[in-house]
């Protein structure tokens, strides 16, 4: 059963409104194309009213701004009481609105929860520090936040990241405006409504559903926004870091893509090894940053591990995401299953040889089947491009200081992994490896603890963790002079 869609319309100063325009557009779902919603499609002057209803939040004199710390906290863990009540509905949102498999989509969601209280935690920790001078002064540091942020949300996780970015923010003393992805509108509504009942005042939160050329750009270029998060391609994120220096010099935090490798050595255990490798790529239809798409394998074990792959590719079970017993769900929509069907043809023609799978399921909803490559070189396109789809790629390779070379000649640098029972290798790897994640003998295991974010092209900055807080922070030294007599 389908879940009700409770919000389409914008959301700014705490009320529902059309869009300027009266534009709307729809949602569809990724299962069978069929329209789920239509949607309010906000633009610049939609974008303006929002901004202005976040900057006058931020006034020095506002509610927001004089509230006490602790007390934007309990807002944060009232706004988790909320959530959690609401948890299911979420999930099947969530699943219904981007194609993510009921299992998977149960539970991000419900683990988030627990996102929101660690980021809520943090509200009231946020501290300076005193300073010793020259001569006769006081000197201490204030860390107050940098003020009107704009949050641009991708498609594939986006109630993962509506928490990381919009509760961060809030936590700082920040006041927002969110502009979701346009395939996947629906879930930051219905969290910006929980926000609202829990009590966080007019205009700290904004959200505009609308088009990355037309809302999106309009955020970017705003000259009160003084900072911008933004998950999604390297190509988009890049454009973003050039529209922040446009009209001011916007603060940037970017969370973009990778072409991450899991390297297998020859001492690992398959039977852990080999579902771990799978699970890394073909989770949530390998639409994730982090998806383990660089598979390198000891050549000693090369043809046993392909083997076994290829098995283990053919046993998934692809269908209706909200079937609980399904494995693989849709692609989010038909132009990323055309692109990823096109990876594919590119990898048969530059000789990849296709081991399983790389045809697309039926004609109605936009599903791939689980497919697996081997005999891949570094210089196919497959193992040197984000794919972003259910796509194995298997290469080769005789020693740790070869895979450690070829893992780094990327210009990405978001992920990594090794399976290995010799923490030698392991710690060299780990080490060397130019990655900002690091898995060993395991794979996509997060913690709202554990910093998240890249090297090189794979992005600025880093979520969760301790110091998630800081990019959304000025610091500010004040010094006094102090009489030589009392």
């Amino acid at each position: 059963m389908a879940p009700e869609i409770k919000y389409t319309k914008l959301f700014i100063n705490n009320e529902w409104v059309d869009a300027k325009s009266g534009k709307t557009f729809e949602t569809r779902s990724p299962h069978n194309g069929a329209v789920i919603a239509k949607v309010a499609e906000g633009d610049k002057a939609d974008i303006d009213a929002a901004v202005a209803a976040a900057r006058c939040a931020f006034h020095r004199n506002s509610e927001w701004r004089l509230m006490d710390a602790s007390e934007r906290g309990r807002i944060l863990n009232k706004f988790a009481d909320l959530y959690e009540r609401d948890v299911q509905y979420l999930a099947q949102l969530e699943s219904y609105d981007n194609g993510m498999v009921t299992q998977m989509a149960q539970m991000a969601v419900a683990g988030a929860g627990k996102s929101i209280r660690y980021i809520a935690s943090l509200a009231d920790k946020i501290q300076g520090d005193t300073l010793p001078v020259d001569g006769d002064g006081f000197s201490y540091t204030l860390k107050q936040p940098v003020g009107v942020c704009g949050l641009i949300l991708p498609w594939n996780v986006p109630i993962l990241m509506f928490l990381n970015k919009v509760m961060t923010a809030l936590a700082a003393g920040c006041t927002v405006v969110v502009k979701p992805a346009e395939q996947t509108p629906l879930t930051a509504l219905a969290l910006a409504a929980l926000l609202a009942e829990a009590g966080v005042p007019k205009g700290v939160v904004n959200v505009v559903t609308g088009y990355g050329e037309t809302a999106g750009v309009a955020l970017t270029h705003h000259p009160h926004v003084a900072k911008i998060s933004f998950t999604g391609s390297v190509q988009v994120g890049k454009l973003i870091q050039q529209a922040a220096g446009v009209n001011n010099l916007k603060r940037v935090t970017l969370e973009l893509g990778g072409k991450s490798p899991l390297i297998i050595m020859d001492d690992a255990d398959l039977n852990i090894a080999v579902p771990f490798a799978a699970h890394g790529v073909f989770a949530h239809q390998g639409q994730i940053c982090v998806a383990a798409s660089r598979l390198f394998v000891q050549s000693t074990i090369y043809d046993k591990f392909v083997e076994a792959a290829v098995k283990h590719a053919k046993g998934i079970k692809v269908g209706d995401p909200t079937d609980a017993s399904v494995q693989q769900g849709p692609q989010v929509d038909e132009e990323m299953m055309n692109k990823v069907l096109g990876y594919i043809e590119q990898g048969k023609r530059e000789g990849a040889k296709l081991m399983t799978g790389g045809k697309r399921i039926g004609s109605s909803g936009y599903y791939i089947e689980p497919t697996v490559f081997a005999n891949v070189t570094d210089d196919m396109t497959i193992a040197k491009e984000e794919i972003f789809g259910p796509v194995q790629n298997i290469l080769s390779f005789d020693t740790l200081e070869e895979v450690i070379d070829r893992s780094n000649d990327t210009s990405f640098g978001l992920a990594a992994g090794i399976f290995t029972t010799n923490i030698n290798t392991a710690l060299q790897f780990s080490k060397h490896v130019e990655a900002g994640i690091v898995w060993v003998n395991t794979y996509l295991q997060m913690g709202c603890q554990a910093p998240f974010g890249g090297f090189k092209d794979s992005g600025l900055g880093r979520e969760n963790g301790l110091h998630s807080v800081d990019p959304y922070l000025e610091v500010k030294t004040v010094t006094m002079a102090l009489p030589k007599k009392f």
